[in-house]
């Protein structure tokens, strides 16, 4: 049995969920601001995510919804999710963003698990607020670990992959590990490097 691990935002989905999210508020560039310097590892994870979080107070849930339906998903993610699973991987996506986004789009690659954050609102309205595991930036390190040892794979059967700083954690625990299209931060820590957006790469990789 092996087990895969993909980040979402950069890496699964073409884009960040929240700079789309911020883009009706009119907010983009403060928050793509913010989320690059976290994915660079130049700001702590979780208090990037509260501060942009923090910004979408006040945005109707239904319009989180509909921007999630029609999230983009990156060149080959349906591809290489059917091609890791007939290699015998279970598949699951780690994201420091929000389930509104990870759920519909992981049911539709099928993916086996989602693990990520939930924005909080009232009376349909987000609050500004955010909770979940993967606030942290030691968050997917741990979870891979409890994975690992849930499901009785070891690191020389883990493939993770992952873009930013935030996927650091769980780099450490696998022994196959792609920046995609990665920031220098996590290249350094990677075995592999796929420098184009095409996710079927990752299948010359492990063949």
């Amino acid at each position: 049995m092996k087990l895969a691990v993909f980040d979402f935002d950069s890496t699964l989905m073409d884009g960040e969920t929240i700079d789309f999210f911020a883009q009706e508020l009119g907010l983009r560039e403060e928050v793509v601001a913010i989320t690059e310097r976290a994915m660079a590892g130049e700001l702590d994870f979780y208090a990037s995510l509260v501060e942009r979080v923090s910004l979408l107070k006040g945005l109707p849930h239904s319009k989180i919804e509909e921007i999630c339906k029609s999230l983009p998903m990156m060149n080959g993610a349906e591809e290489v999710v059917a091609g890791l699973k007939a290699r015998g991987y279970t598949v699951v996506c780690f994201s420091g963003g929000f389930r509104d986004a990870t759920k519909p789009a992981c049911e539709k690659l099928g993916i086996d698990a989602d693990f990520s954050n939930f924005l909080h609102a009232e009376d349909g309205i987000l609050t500004g607020a955010v909770g979940g595991e993967m606030m942290y930036s030691n968050a997917k390190g741990d979870m891979i670990v409890r994975l690992q040892n849930l499901l009785g794979i070891s690191r020389e059967n883990t493939l993770v992959v992952g873009d930013g700083a935030n996927d650091l954690s769980m780099f450490a625990y696998a022994d196959i590990r792609v920046a995609f299209c990665g920031k220098p931060i996590l290249r350094e820590a990677a075995t592999h490097c796929v420098n184009i957006k095409d996710l079927q790469e990752i299948l010359k990789i492990v063949e």
